[in-house]
């Protein structure tokens, strides 16, 4: 083999017989430095392994002689973020949302949490800031269609709306007029302009003299005499600039025909009834409320 050896005259070192368009590859040693450093790396990857929960299996892993698990030790760090806040959620447990609101300790406590619970279980609806859109009530204002007052919140954030199997939920239903037949298309007009007339919107005024008759005899029941809601049964105000579907006079007219009946989760059965009160102060924090 000696025999085949190549020596580059400028270097006097080995090539490895690879050549390509007249450069030849010289056969240098790595340096030490660079071979200790990828044995370093060998050996601390096996004592990893070891170590540590490494090897995937095709149901587990190994789990190290350490049993070390990131999992574990997320778990470990929330149950003593849990026991830290134990005895300010059994204060909040053991209070009325009034109280807590007039304690400046709880009360600053319940808003905190109530931020994190709403930013993960009342965004989806109500939007980031609580601002509602078609469909979900803006939280920011002071108007309420079950009751704004605290005690009020708590109930619905307790027990929500139209929840089936709880008996203790916000629950009603508008007819539908125009569906099931109970009011002709021209009536269902003549009631669209008049609640329009309500609000001080643009209306047709003798479609709206009509609609007045028309209302008296089918909504006020519900909506008041002047349209001015009745919380007991979820109907809301027509006499103001607040409106859940739209203002039009075609949104009007769809929901006075086939009403949409929104719903929301009953949150003490998920969260708990110390969670809930954080949820309506925090929700009472944001100025709304009555």
């Amino acid at each position: 083999m000696s025999g085949n050896r190549e020596i580059d005259q400028l270097s006097g070192v080995d090539t490895t017989g690879h050549e390509w368009d007249g450069i030849k590859e010289l056969n240098n040693p790595l340096p030490r430095w660079w071979l200790w450093t990828l044995y370093l790396t060998i050996i601390f990857a096996i004592g990893y392994m070891v170590v540590y929960p490494a090897i995937p299996g095709l149901t587990t892993n190994t789990k190290g002689i350490w049993g070390w698990g990131s999992r574990a030790d997320l778990r470990n760090q929330m149950t003593a973020v849990e026991q830290g806040r134990q005895a300010m959620n059994d204060k909040i447990a053991a209070m009325d949302i009034n109280a807590i609101m007039a304690d400046p300790e709880a009360r600053t406590y319940a808003i905190s949490a109530g931020a994190s619970l709403f930013k993960v279980n009342c965004v989806q609806c109500h939007g980031s800031g609580a601002q509602g859109g078609p469909g979900y009530p803006n939280l920011n204002d002071d108007s309420w269609l079950w009751g704004g007052k605290p005690e009020q919140i708590v109930a619905t954030l307790s027990n929500g709306v139209r929840v089936v199997g709880n008996p203790d939920t916000h629950d009603s239903q508008m007819p539908a007029f125009g569906k099931d037949g109970l009011l002709e298309p021209e009536k269902i007009n003549q009631a669209a302009n008049y609640v329009r007339k309500l609000a001080n919107l643009e209306h047709d005024e003798g479609l709206a003299t009509a609609g007045a008759t028309v209302f008296s005899e089918n909504c006020a029941a519900c909506h008041g005499e002047n349209g001015q809601g009745n919380q007991d049964v979820g109907a809301p105000q027509l006499n103001d600039a607040v409106w859940l579907y739209n203002s039009s006079l075609e949104a009007i007219t769809a929901q006075i025909t086939n009403p949409r009946h929104g719903v929301m989760p009953a949150w003490k059965a998920k969260l708990g009834d110390a969670k809930v009160k954080e949820l309506a102060a925090y929700v009472l924090s944001l100025g709304g409320g009555q």
